[in-house]
């Protein structure tokens, strides 16, 4: 997905209230109860509907490594659905998202100054409206460049340009290089 849609990704989990299924057994029943049929959860994970229903009885009780990983990250991904979108809805409207990075920022300004781009380590907080921005950038597809983009823009306006205190003549940040992402809201 990206650096940006992992990191989403990581921070929804740490919304959940309860563990995922860790028997491979119950895993496999969850998936097939969400897609509502075997057929769906082997298409998924790409096995044959008869090694969906082995799992589902217990017939089978260690996958391989491989196909283990598969179920836990298809669980992980539609675990607890309604306390996500309460968290992101959270963030979206009063709480904002929490931007801790280590990323080269280069940027553009006004003749005289410096624009090379440099490695920073930031944590920044930013206002719900840039938690909005990444939630529908995130639902409708958008690029790990796009979605980089956005907390670019918010990173601007509230870290370089300190709310409309300094920096006003900054017109473009870029925010590239990272070495790690992590958000939180």
């Amino acid at each position: 997905m990206g650096i940006i849609g992992d990191g989403l990704d990581r921070a929804d989990r740490e919304a959940f209230t309860r563990p995922i299924p860790k028997s491979a057994g119950a895993q496999m029943r969850y998936l097939v109860k969400q897609l509502k049929g075997t057929r769906a959860a082997a298409e998924l994970l790409g096995v044959s509907q008869r090694t969906v229903e082995r799992y589902i009885k217990d017939q089978i009780r260690r996958p391989r490594a491989d196909l283990a990983q598969r179920m836990a990250d298809a669980v992980r991904a539609r675990w607890q659905p309604q306390v996500r979108k309460r968290r992101q809805q959270q963030a979206a409207t009063t709480g904002g998202i929490t931007v801790e990075t280590r990323a080269r920022f280069g940027y553009t300004a006004p003749i005289g100054t410096t624009d090379d781009g440099r490695f920073r380590r930031l944590t920044v907080h930013l206002p719900p409206a840039y938690a909005q921005r990444l939630f529908d950038a995130r639902d409708t597809g958008a690029s790990d460049q796009q979605m980089r983009g956005i907390i670019a823009d918010g990173l601007k306006e509230i870290y370089f340009q300190d709310g409309g205190a300094r920096a006003l003549d900054l017109s473009d940040v870029a925010l590239t290089d990272i070495d790690y992402l992590d958000l939180d809201y």
